[in-house]
C-alpha cells in the first residue's frame, strides 16, 4: 500500500507506527502524583473538587467535576496562572474528554520553564 508524503498506512491500533494515543484516562491521579511530587498543596472540598496551588502561590489547578462549570461548560480542568509582580494572567481549561496524561503534560511544561520572559519577546 503507498501512502502519500506525510500520512502513514493504517496501524493495527489505528496510530501511525502502532502508537496508541492518550484517549481514555480521565481520573485526576496523573496530575495529583505531579504535583504532590513537586510539593503542591492539595486540598479536596466537600464536593470531591481537588484544588491544587504552586508552592509560589502563582500557579492553580483544578480538577473540578462538580462544579456548575464543570456541567454547563464541559470543563473539568482549570490552569489558571497569575504573575504576582506584573498582575498578568492566564486561564486554561481542558474538558472532560481531556486524558488526564495530557493535563500533566501540560503542567510538567509549566513547572518545567524556569523563567516566564520569552526569549523571542524580551
Amino acid at each position: 500500500m503507498s501512502t502519500t508524503p506525510g500520512h502513514h498506512a493504517p496501524s493495527p491500533t489505528g496510530a501511525p507506527g502502532g502508537r496508541e494515543w492518550l484517549t481514555d484516562c480521565h481520573c485526576a491521579e496523573p496530575v495529583l502524583h505531579l504535583l504532590t511530587e513537586e510539593g503542591w498543596s492539595i486540598v479536596t472540598d466537600a464536593g470531591t473538587n481537588i484544588h491544587c496551588t504552586s508552592p509560589d502561590g502563582a500557579v492553580y489547578v483544578g480538577f473540578l467535576p462538580e462544579t456548575m462549570e464543570a456541567a454547563l461548560y464541559d470543563t473539568l480542568w482549570l490552569v489558571s496562572v497569575e504573575d504576582p509582580h506584573t498582575g498578568g494572567r492566564w486561564t486554561q481549561k481542558f474538558t472532560a474528554g481531556t486524558p488526564a496524561q495530557a493535563v500533566a503534560g501540560f503542567v510538567t511544561a509549566l513547572i518545567a520553564t524556569p523563567t516566564r520572559a520569552c526569549p523571542v519577546c524580551r
